[in-house]
């Protein structure tokens, strides 16, 4: 089962470049009035690498404003809607088995690679790994493990919204991939069932996107906080939207190895049940990556 529907670019050299920056910096946040699409790319500070004790590397991601969701896509993703989200940092790679396990003690992968994303992964497990992460590196766990509730203030890692995930993934772009509308371009930016030999592939290995985001397009399909409603963007708040406050699945975002073109599509969503118990088995297609709040 791949989906339940089938249906995304210095150095400023002299001191007087410089003051012209600026000048034009200020010039521009004066004029418009309307403060409303900071859909931009992030600064070179914005996009330097954090390398994490554990030894996940993470962008910073700035806060903005964006369009989720499509009008001439499936139901699901409809209607298209403003939405504004805070600035966090994001891991730049799916996590890959060889951090999972050093983390959990845990190899639940079908396909063994320590650089590939980890798989047959669900929810819980990986709500798990982002508390245990934390731990390792002195921060608060974000999630209360009896009632699986979420600290958004908390300091330690967590699966981002579906909201922050979609906002990364498209990093300023109105298309329908992240690099544009063109479905045969997506071989140099993802793994898909167009060129995955029925597979999941080292993490890194496509282009990333304009923030500097590996394989947020196929590969595997990304865990988000959010409980799934396939009518919630009818009613989405406008600022920060975390999701339904019940539900019976969780969202999973980006598309997969085994996913068509179509279903790598920047607002394609999909779900799947959360695994409350540790027999609960999930798709060997199904992986996560982390954010964490600035």
């Amino acid at each position: 089962m791949d989906l339940r529907i089938e249906a995304e670019p210095g150095y400023v050299c002299g001191i007087i470049d410089g003051i012209a920056a600026v000048l034009a910096a200020v010039l521009l946040a004066g004029c418009g009035g309307q403060n409303k699409t900071p859909d931009k790319t992030p600064s070179a500070s914005e996009r330097s690498v954090i390398k994490t004790a554990c030894g996940m590397e993470m962008l910073s991601i700035p806060g903005g404003e964006f369009t989720m969701g499509a009008d001439d896509g499936p139901v699901d993703v409809k209607p298209a809607h403003r939405v504004r989200v805070d600035g966090f940092l994001m891991d730049q790679h799916e996590v890959p088995q060889e951090v999972y396990e050093k983390v959990t003690g845990k190899a639940p992968s079908r396909v063994k690679n320590p650089r590939n994303p980890v798989e047959q992964v669900t929810w819980t497990a990986a709500v798990k790994f982002c508390n245990a992460r934390s731990a390792l590196e002195g921060l608060t766990p974000c999630y209360d493990l009896k009632t699986w509730a979420c600290d958004f203030s908390a300091s330690g890692y967590r699966l981002p919204t579906e909201a922050e995930w979609e906002y990364a993934c498209r990093a300023g772009s109105t298309s329908q991939f992240y690099f544009g509308s063109q479905a045969e371009d997506l071989r140099s930016y993802a793994w898909f069932e167009g060129n995955s030999d029925s597979k999941p592939h080292v993490v890194g290995q496509r282009k990333p996107n304009a923030w500097g985001l590996y394989d947020m397009a196929g590969n595997v399909w990304e865990w988000c906080h959010d409980f799934y409603g396939a009518k919630y963007y009818r009613t989405s708040p406008a600022d920060n939207p975390h999701g339904p406050p019940q539900g019976e699945k969780r969202v999973l975002r980006g598309g997969a190895w085994s996913s068509s073109a179509d279903n790598c599509a920047s607002w394609v969503r999909n779900c799947d049940e959360a695994g409350l118990t540790d027999v609960c088995l999930t798709m060997d297609s199904n992986g996560f990556r982390c954010v964490r709040r600035k």
